[in-house]
């Protein structure tokens, strides 16, 4: 491993990297309840078999999981350290974004369209696909035919956006309160806008069609 990769991954900002994947954070989740195989994981996170390994591996290159074999197996564990301590702080905070998440749909009568409605929709060509992330998310992974205009440059580009479609937002994920605070924008000049409850990250960890960077 070249001395950049390993700044890299023991900085806050590899660290961050790391722990901003849902399928690793659940995977991270499930080896702080104990020693388990990926055959295992695999079927408590629904998670493939290659993303299961892929995952696990950067897991354990940042040190937050340990990998021992038993005959033909490999079985993890979680890694030194205060770990245990780093995923309640992360729970919390994630207590504290759905509440303000609530509140702002309460407040705003923000919708959400499930996965699932969405992909059919698209299938259809029946719905514009709005990514309110900034530009350099975009770039790395975006749901097809998604326009890319992000929430902070919304107000001053929403002629972009056609005027008579149903529009559905979309963010990182479940606790990202930009796709909200998006719908809620566009819904006071008049359009017809739902969130993606789920946001790219789920998208993304439950198989569904996305455009990556080459």
């Amino acid at each position: 491993m070249k001395n950049a990769d390993i700044e890299f991954l023991t900085g806050s900002a590899g660290f961050a990297h790391i722990l901003g994947s849902a399928p690793r954070l659940r995977l991270l989740e499930q080896v702080a309840q104990g020693e388990f195989a990926v055959e295992q994981l695999v079927e408590l996170t629904g998670l493939s078999v290659a993303n299961t390994s892929q995952h696990l591996q950067q897991l354990r290159r940042a040190g937050f999981v340990q990998a021992r074999r038993d005959g033909k197996r490999v079985l993890y564990r979680l890694g030194s350290g205060p770990i245990v301590q780093l995923l309640a702080a992360l729970e919390l905070y994630a207590q504290h974004q759905r509440s303000e998440l609530q509140a702002l749909s309460r407040g705003d009568h923000v919708e959400a369209i499930t996965g699932d409605e969405l992909l059919a929709r698209m299938q259809e060509a029946s719905i514009t696909v709005l990514d309110v992330r900034p530009a350099q998310e975009f770039a790395a992974g975006h749901l097809p035919g998604a326009i890319n205009i992000p929430f902070d440059d919304l107000q001053r580009r929403l002629g972009e956006l056609p005027a008579n479609a149903e529009i559905a937002a979309y963010c990182r994920g479940p606790y990202c309160v930009l796709s909200v605070q998006a719908v809620a924008a566009l819904r006071q000049h008049g359009l017809h806008a739902r969130r993606l409850g789920s946001g790219y990250d789920d998208w993304q960890a439950a198989g569904l069609p996305v455009v990556k960077a080459a």
